[in-house]
Formats: structure tokens, C-alpha cells, sequence
């Protein structure tokens, strides 16, 4: 029993130190042979009325659910009582998380006026408006951890936005919507006034709760002897979700590869992703904060739960496929930011102010 435990947490072990890569390796995967991603999203496992509303069960909100169930079960709350000590921290970290990303978009939309398709100037709004509507993502609390960082400001950091997404997640789209154009600008009104409310509320929401309130039951101790088993769960429903979104739009952005676009893409979405994680350390900054802290605010802010915005968008903008694209490459970039931001200033100990 002993040596099956230590095999699964070697193998945990390996897929967390390769996992960008397998990611990556998923993206080229969903290109070339993109046929079971489209029966994942496509079966139908129908569906129940609820308050006079009908939800509809699907594959990918129902991993979604599972993942962030399972988030929930890793969630320590007596963890969550130091941060009575710094809540200004912790808000000013939320408010960051929603004030940079919208800025940047917003005057974003200003500068791109001058791109010479408008189409395509929409499909980068409206998908970085699901990146910056969506709730911090959990796996920051792991980057978090990984570089010794304060494991209970990053736990908060996420409870709280995810508690919060179904006030944040609204406004973030209609002001998006305000600067969009045509149909994607009725989309995201139309999403914000109606659907996204109950999709957070039963496929994000709940789930964290109820993982939250199975780990009181369950207990400590038996939760540690099921880790890696739980583990490995997660990194196969990330790996199928990342696969089975991607084979809606990568397909064909790489059949017919619109160079400069692509390029132009690649150039907002990482200076999106660093204005997010430089907020983090300014912040850290401004409040003269440990290190711990600092390295909690960078991969909070940093990360958000793109999982969950591109089930919203395979639900809500089925018919726009192409705006999956920022989305699936802000993932693979936040990854890839945490990484450095972890390898250099975290793991090899170089000194940043507030020490």
C-alpha cells in the first residue's frame, strides 16, 4: 500500500514538473485530431428544471464542477482565520484583479481602432473580457506554495473572488461591452444579464462549497491518504478540458494561420499577463509586504480560472469559436509567466523589494 502510495506521488510528482508541456502537447493534439474534443463538448447527458430554469448537463461544465469540488476539498478554513490580520492586503489584491485587467482592455480597445480588421479586434476583446471576468484561478495557490509564498492570502485571494464572481463577473462584461461592436457586444450584455449568474452560481460556486464542507467532513487526516489520487484527477480533467476547447478553434487558426493576427495576439496577451503579476508586486510594494505575501499577490493576480471562461464560451458563444483563441493562449502564457516568475525571483532566492 505503502509503495503504491509513493509510485502515485512520483508520478503526481513528474506530470506537475511537465505539465506546461503536456498542455502544450494537448494544443497540438486538439489541431491535428480534434474529433473526441468535439464529442466531449457535443454528448448529451440531458438535463433538469430548477426554479423554472433548465440546466442542461453537459461534459465539460460537469468537469469543470468536479475540478473546482475538488479545489474545494484542499481548501483548509482554519488556514483562512490569519487573514483577518491583513484584510487590506486581501482586498486591495481583489481589487487589482479586476481594475488592471478592465484598464487594460478598455484602453486596449482604443488603440486597436487603427487594426485593419474589425472582426478580428472583436475576438480579442471579448476573450480577454472572459479572462479578466473570471474568478483567480486555484492552481495559483500551487505556484503559491511552490515558492514558499502565504498559502492562506492565496486561498483567500481565490475563495473570494470566486464568492464574489457573480458581482465582479457581470460588471467586468458589461463595461467590456460597452466598447465592443455589433453582436459581440450583444453577446456579452446578454451573457452578463442572464447567463453567467446561474452558470457561476451551479457550476462554480456550489461545487467549491460543497468541496469546502466534504473536507470538514471528511477530516484531515483521510483527505491526505486520497492527495495524489485527487491530484492526478484534476491534471486529467484539465488536460481533457484544455484539449476539448481547443479543438473548436485551433483547427482552424492553424489550417489557415492568419500570421498577423496571431502575432498581434500573442504581443496583447503577454503584456496583459505581465501588467497582471507587475500589479501583484507593485502592490506588494505599496504595502511594504514579506515576501510570502509578495509571491501570493504576483501568481494571484497573475492567474485567472480560464477553465471556466472557456466553458462559459463553448455554452454562451458557440457561434464565435475564434474567441476561445486569447482565452487558450492566455493559459498556456500564465503558465509560462509563473514559471519564470517562480524560477527567478522565488526559487533562486534573488532579492526583491519588500524582503
Amino acid at each position: 500500500m505503502k509503495s503504491t502510495k509513493n509510485s502515485l506521488e512520483t508520478i503526481t510528482h513528474i506530470i506537475h514538473h511537465y505539465f506546461i508541456w503536456i498542455i502544450i502537447a494537448s494544443y497540438f493534439i486538439a489541431a491535428v485530431l480534434p474529433g473526441f474534443g468535439i464529442w466531449i463538448r457535443e454528448v448529451d447527458l440531458g438535463g433538469i428544471v430548477l426554479l423554472q430554469n433548465k440546466i442542461d448537463f453537459a461534459l465539460p461544465p460537469l468537469m469543470l464542477a468536479l475540478l473546482l469540488f475538488n479545489a474545494g476539498l484542499g481548501v483548509k478554513t482554519q488556514e483562512l482565520s490569519q487573514l483577518a490580520r491583513k484584510p487590506l492586503v486581501l482586498f486591495s489584491g481583489l481589487s487589482g484583479n479586476l481594475v488592471t485587467p478592465l484598464a487594460f482592455i478598455i484602453g486596449l480597445s482604443f488603440i486597436m481602432r487603427f487594426w485593419h480588421n474589425s472582426e478580428e479586434v472583436q475576438h480579442i476583446l471579448v476573450g480577454l473580457a472572459l479572462v479578466a471576468s473570471m474568478p483567480i484561478a486555484g492552481a495559483s495557490t500551487a505556484w503559491s506554495q511552490n515558492a514558499n509564498g502565504n498559502l492562506a492570502l492565496s486561498l483567500g485571494l481565490v475563495l473570494l473572488s470566486t464568492l464574489l464572481s457573480p458581482l465582479l463577473t457581470p460588471l467586468v462584461l458589461h463595461a467590456v461591452g460597452l466598447v465592443t461592436k455589433g453582436d459581440y457586444s450583444e453577446d456579452l450584455h446578454e451573457i452578463a444579464s442572464d447567463g453567467v449568474i446561474s452558470f457561476l452560481g451551479i457550476w462554480v460556486i456550489l461545487p467549491s462549497l460543497l468541496g469546502i464542507l466534504a473536507h470538514r467532513l471528511i477530516g484531515e487526516h483521510l483527505l491526505t491518504n486520497v492527495k495524489s489520487h485527487i491530484k492526478l484527477v484534476n491534471y486529467g480533467i484539465l488536460l481533457l478540458l484544455n484539449y476539448s476547447n481547443a479543438s473548436l478553434s485551433l483547427p482552424k487558426a492553424l489550417s489557415q494561420p492568419d500570421i498577423d493576427f496571431l502575432a498581434i495576439l500573442l504581443v496583447i496577451v503577454v503584456a496583459l499577463c505581465a501588467a497582471t503579476f507587475a500589479t501583484g508586486y507593485l502592490l506588494a510594494q505599496i504595502f511594504r509586504t514579506k515576501r510570502q505575501d509578495m509571491a501570493s499577490l504576483m501568481f494571484g493576480l497573475g492567474m485567472n480560472n480560464n477553465g471556466t471562461g472557456l466553458v462559459l464560451v463553448s455554452v454562451a458563444l458557440a457561434d464565435h469559436p475564434q474567441v476561445m483563441l486569447p482565452i487558450i493562449l492566455y493559459n498556456l502564457v500564465q503558465h509560462l509567466m509563473a514559471s519564470f516568475v517562480d524560477f527567478t525571483p522565488f526559487q533562486r532566492g534573488i532579492k526583491l523589494k519588500p524582503v
